[in-house]
């Protein structure tokens, strides 16, 4: 599959935590995928988990399709910014939920609205949507249903494997469930043609040396981060 000297990027062993940082690691080549050559490392590294779990809730799971309506909360997130240029890839309709702050780079991902969740409430804004995907949790999920479409789909990442968001939709006659990223070297191959094209980009918003870990984290704590953190070797 691979030769010497190729370089290759995915998302290794997950489910399943290392629970600590190396600068190498054994990996499985099915969980790999060769590295376009019009793309940095740093950008490799930012589209594995974030890209993967975007990829595998709109395409494999929601099967999202043209000119669906599609709300993305925490659009200028890690896992957002990727699903706002999936779906776009994809064709759908997207809105796109941040900060004032980060509207702007929302919109140029390719969402065709965004709404501030910091001054108007989403359910106020926005409606007759197909498909939520939900980075945020808890009452976030109980507003999403109320914009969405009877027999619409929410897939809610913090939710892990708590069924609460499939027992809240099925009471309102909707579908809906946690999901958790699955290494994939196939899929991966499939995000790294999209990257290569052109049609989604990697946005690193910083990147520190593997010495700057602490630094890393609490910048990741502060919640504000736009696109990805990368760590450096």
């Amino acid at each position: 599959m691979f030769k010497e000297g190729d370089e290759v990027f995915g998302m290794i062993n997950f489910p399943g935590h290392g629970k600590a940082y190396a600068e190498y690691a054994a990996a499985p080549a099915s969980h790999l995928a060769l590295k376009p050559a019009n793309v940095t490392h740093e950008e490799a590294a930012a589209a594995t988990l974030a890209a993967l779990t975007a990829w595998q809730a709109l395409v494999d799971h929601a099967k999202i399709k043209k000119g669906d309506r599609v709300l993305i909360h925490a659009a200028a997130g890690g896992v957002g910014n990727y699903a706002v240029q999936i779906a776009k890839h994809i064709g759908a309709y997207v809105i796109g939920t941040s900060s004032a702050a980060k509207r702007d780079f929302v919109l140029s991902l390719g969402a065709d609205e965004h709404i501030d969740y910091t001054s108007q409430a989403f359910e106020d804004a926005t409606g007759n949507i197909d498909f939520v995907l939900d980075a945020i949790g808890g009452e976030n999920i109980d507003n999403s249903l109320k914009v969405m479409k009877k027999g619409g789909t929410i897939i809610s990442i913090p939710s892990g494997q708590n069924d609460a968001v499939a027992e809240k939709a099925k009471a309102q006659g909707m579908i809906g469930y946690p999901i958790m990223v699955q290494s994939d070297g196939e899929e991966m191959k499939k995000i790294a043609a999209l990257l290569e094209s052109g049609a989604v980009k990697s946005h690193v918003s910083q990147v520190f040396d593997f010495d700057q870990m602490k630094a890393a984290h609490l910048s990741l704590e502060t919640g504000k981060t736009q696109g990805k953190i990368v760590i450096k070797v």
